[in-house]
């Protein structure tokens, strides 16, 4: 058997990544990345000065900079930032904290564990879009494999850490006074 050259008549050739396509999912990402980078930080500043913080401020600053690797990733494929999207990103999670917490006037308990149960979300969508970049690495030379396996890797990490200060939480939040 005879092995056909890629750019042969009847050699199968991968699919052209639809980039408008693309375009919308990423800028989603962004908005959602926007989203989650403002909340960590809020978080952080909420809860300064503690052992939360402390374990919760590298995480914040790989979520910041896993905002840049995207952005960093759109301009490789030529997707334009959709400002109007990191804009409703922005307005999401402020509107996100107008959400009741059983307590008016000072910070609940149950405010930190909703707001890492969110994160954590955040991470697991986050993951997700590393995931579906890495399938098209496969066909699109424009993205490196080696650095979305390590971004799926980071957001491992991430969502594990986020998920044991959530469990640590769940027991402070719900504690009797």
């Amino acid at each position: 058997m005879t092995e056909q050259r890629a750019d042969s008549p009847g050699a199968e050739r991968a699919p052209a990544t639809d980039m408008s396509l693309l375009g919308i999912y990423l800028n989603d990402h962004l908005a959602a990345s926007t989203a989650g980078t403002a909340r960590v930080r809020y978080l952080l500043r909420s809860c300064r000065g503690s052992a939360l913080a402390d374990a919760l401020a590298p995480v914040a600053a790989e979520i910041a900079d896993d905002r840049t690797s995207l952005l960093h990733i759109m301009r490789r494929l030529d997707v334009p930032v959709r400002r109007y999207k990191v804009y409703a990103g922005r307005a999401a999670e402020q509107v996100g904290r107008l959400k009741s917490n059983g307590s008016l006037v000072r910070r609940s308990p149950l405010s930190t564990l909703w707001e890492l149960e969110a994160l954590a979300l955040g991470v697991e969508g986050k993951m997700a879009g590393w995931e579906t970049l890495r399938d098209l690495a496969t066909t699109d030379e424009r993205l490196d494999a080696r650095q979305l396996d390590e971004l799926i890797e980071r957001a491992r990490r991430q969502h594990a850490t986020l998920e044991a200060l959530r469990h640590k939480q769940v027991l402070v939040a719900f504690r009797a006074a």
